[in-house]
């Protein structure tokens, strides 16, 4: 779930699965999301009913009342839409097959950030998109009509050109069965490998204990995120790279952690093994004050000796947009120069990066905190543009 701040990501989520995804003390005092949140909706269909009508997430059809028959369980991911905050929304995109841009009608199209995110999905490759108009009950037909030309015209020439569009109210579950629909018809399952060594990055990492649990009743520390390859089960030995800090000899190294994993969570269940495809927890052995606060974010995790390297420095071939978007006065981008401090992401790791060398095609930067990624991983570029980070282009590594 991507867009602007205060569009409805968090609403319409709740509306899918019946969770709301601002669980943190800050986002529900400020009412918008901080970090990524997460919930799991199974997607339903009624034999009997024809479409729309049929799709639905409840487990008798509210039409007909018959039985509804389980399509498959989607994972979401509530994304921030506060401009200050768009290196976490890319770390959650980052491990995504699809996306849902959210575009509300009681505001002009596109506003600062609807323009960002939909850049960001671009740039780092996610190309299945459905698009919600969203607050239609706050707006006349008419205005609804005209903000829908608006999205058109705002979409045209982009990958988004061809999503379908969808009118509805979060706040009211409106059409949120022509919803289901597109997301069937839009963002497929994809194909992927469970037989090769299995790769998961890191998006949330947490202590799941309260204040004063006995020693002797202390669980470790749990992290989440989306497994991208193989199979993990319990017992399970893991490896996180680039791990964890160490000096020595006055010089810091990082060192990969290595655990086991004692539980997984799929679908707000325990299961024994997991493939790829939704979000998981795995609980392992790791001293939980190791994995609180989201300190484990952007980390690899994979089977011991299995995992890409992990870089300090980092040679990317890459390609800058024309003009910065996300802010309300468009600027014309310049070039990278050698000296600069730029902010990268990469899977869900992001890290500052100081450029060493730039040619007309590839820049060498030295990283202020290691990344574990592939080469060829595409990585996004943000540049401090008036007290803020925005995204100024992308590449791969090479």
């Amino acid at each position: 779930m991507v867009g602007h701040v205060d569009h409805g990501k968090t609403t319409l989520v709740s509306a899918l699965s019946g969770e709301w995804t601002d669980r943190h003390s800050e986002e529900i005092k400020r009412g918008i999301s901080i970090r990524l949140g997460y919930a799991d909706a199974t997607f339903r269909r009624c034999p009997v009913c024809k479409e729309p009508d049929c799709y639905t997430v409840e487990e008798i059809c509210k039409h007909c009342g018959s039985k509804t028959e389980e399509l498959r369980t989607v994972s979401f991911v509530d994304s921030p839409g506060h401009e200050a905050l768009m290196a976490t929304m890319l770390s959650g995109a980052a491990i995504m097959d699809g996306a849902v841009l959210l575009i509300a009608a009681s505001e002009p199209c596109p506003q600062p950030q609807t323009k960002e995110h939909l850049m960001a999905l671009s740039l780092i490759g996610i190309d299945k998109t459905v698009i919600v108009q969203n607050k239609i009950d706050l707006v006349s037909r008419d205005e609804a009509i005209k903000h829908y030309l608006q999205i058109k015209d705002f979409v045209k020439g982009t990958i988004a050109e061809r999503s379908p569009i969808v009118p509805m109210s979060a706040q009211q579950s409106a059409n949120l069965d022509v919803l289901i629909q597109s997301i069937e018809q839009t963002i497929p399952t994809p194909l992927r490998s469970v037989d090769e060594p299995p790769i998961m990055h890191i998006a949330r990492s947490f202590d799941i204990n309260k204040p004063g649990t006995p020693i002797d009743k202390l669980k470790g520390g749990v992290i989440g995120g989306s497994l991208l390859k193989g199979r993990l089960r319990e017992g399970d030995k893991l490896e996180i790279r680039p791990g964890r800090a160490v000096t020595t000899g006055g010089k810091e190294i990082w060192v990969p952690i290595e655990t086991e994993i004692t539980s997984i969570m799929a679908g707000g269940e325990r299961v024994k093994e997991v493939t790829p495809g939704g979000l998981i927890g795995v609980g392992t052995k790791l001293d939980p004050s190791m994995t609180i606060e989201d300190s484990l974010v952007g980390q690899c995790v994979g089977m011991p000796g299995s995992l890409p390297p992990t870089w300090n420095e980092l040679s990317i071939q890459y390609h800058l947009l024309e003009r910065v978007v996300g802010v309300a006065k468009e600027v014309e981008i310049p070039t990278i120069k050698v000296g600069e401090s730029i902010m990268l992401s990469a899977g869900t790791a992001t890290t500052m990066g100081e450029v060493r060398r730039v040619t007309k095609e590839t820049i060498d930067v030295k990283l202020s905190r290691p990344v574990c990624a592939e080469e060829g991983s595409r990585v996004a570029i943000g540049r401090k543009i008036r007290a803020r980070w925005h995204l100024i282009g992308a590449g791969v590594i090479v």
